[in-house]
């Protein structure tokens, strides 16, 4: 079951309203609860007719085909340019403020998304839907700056979220900041990270190198971490639809 519904966030676009996706497994005793995965880019992950670029993660074929007791809870990105005075989703997306060669300044804002995340949305999906709310079974997930907002979330929000799956996460805008980020968290016990590129992305030396930063800072931190490099893997929903058996068998272990 897909419930999607409009939402507005005032905090960062006023009375402007978005789409709420929250898929919950069916079929299940009426007293069975679930983890929960939160997730950015709710547009782009179940329908091809709602994504951005015309293709989604097709996360509902995958769920219903093989009966995976997580609920997903995921919004709407923004999408006005970052030009706007609102800004963009790279400034709802990023902790950190950053020049980007194409927008210019970006103000980052992904402080005040997460802090609705945690105090508004999740108190919300807990109250409606069949969760088990603990830390345990909190996770989050997400692609591009999805992927950075999951490192953030790790790092900074970690009394809320135990496991995450960053996706080609973006972490060249703010590099120096992300090292900072990891270096100074106090990311507690049992914290689980699947992290990815895709092949044709490892492949640009920067990329490879940050990455690699990147893992052996979170190492150091005891994260237990599973990275993979996708065959063939572009910076695209088609290449990480892929991913989904492998960071949902990572996210489901005990």
């Amino acid at each position: 079951m897909l419930d999607t519904w409009p939402i507005t966030i005032p905090q960062l676009t006023g009375d402007e309203e978005r789409n709420v996706y929250v898929y919950v497994p069916e079929g299940y005793d009426e007293d069975a609860r679930f983890p929960v995965l939160y997730m950015f880019d709710g547009q782009n992950l179940f329908h091809d007719e709602d994504a951005s670029f015309g293709r989604s993660w097709r996360m509902l074929d995958y769920f219903e085909s093989n009966d995976i007791p997580v609920i997903i809870a995921a919004v709407e990105c923004n999408h006005h340019p970052e030009t706007d005075e609102c800004g963009g989703r790279l400034s709802e997306y990023s902790p950190f403020d950053f020049y980007s060669p194409h927008w210019g300044d970006v103000i980052g804002r992904g402080k005040i998304t997460m802090d609705w995340f945690v105090e508004e949305f999740k108190p919300y999906v807990d109250d409606n839907y069949p969760t088990l709310p603990d830390r345990e079974f909190t996770w989050i997930g997400g692609s591009s700056m999805g992927g950075l907002m999951t490192l953030y979330a790790l790092c900074c929000y970690n009394d809320v979220f135990s496991k995450g799956a960053a996706i080609s996460p973006a972490i060249g805008f703010s590099f120096n900041e992300v090292k900072q980020m990891i270096r100074s968290a106090r990311i507690g016990k049992n914290t689980i990270l699947f992290a990815d590129f895709g092949e044709q992305e490892i492949k640009h030396p920067v990329i490879r190198k940050d990455f690699g930063e990147v893992i052996k800072l979170l190492h150091r931190k005891k994260v237990m971490l599973n990275t993979r490099i996708l065959p063939g893997g572009t910076h695209s929903e088609e290449s990480w639809e892929k991913e989904i058996p492998h960071f949902m068998n990572i996210l489901l272990e005990d």
